[in-house]
């Protein structure tokens, strides 16, 4: 079975740093693109970061550029999402998704809530 497993949230105040990891099984994680998104109450779904595993490749959007950072560690088939200088407007459930070869899988999410 294809999981991600997404883990890492939690409840911080404004200025502090979290990372999001989340676990990859059941595909071959070296092919495809992990991206997270994020979906706060009443508001559209937003992509924060995408990592091309293949030869790690990142994207931000300018939302969070320059504050968070994706990576991976492909032994692991684990993806991280490094965010800093979190601010109220970053609280959210952040999902992992994958993304290669026409398929498109995701996980469930994990709760960030940053304290102003």
């Amino acid at each position: 079975d294809v999981q991600l497993q997404a883990s890492g949230g939690g409840l911080v105040q404004a200025g502090e740093s979290l990372r999001l990891s989340c676990v990859a099984s059941g595909f071959n994680f070296d092919d495809y693109s992990i991206a997270w998104f994020r979906q706060a109450p009443g508001k559209e779904r937003e992509g924060v970061s995408c990592i091309n595993i293949n030869d790690g490749s990142t994207t931000y959007p300018d939302s969070v550029k320059g504050r968070f950072t994706m990576s991976s560690d492909n032994a692991k088939k684990t993806v991280y999402l490094q965010m800093n200088s979190l601010k109220s407007e970053d609280t959210a459930v952040y999902y992992c998704n994958a993304v290669g070869g026409g398929f498109a899988y995701e996980g469930q999410g994990t709760l960030v809530t940053v304290s102003s």
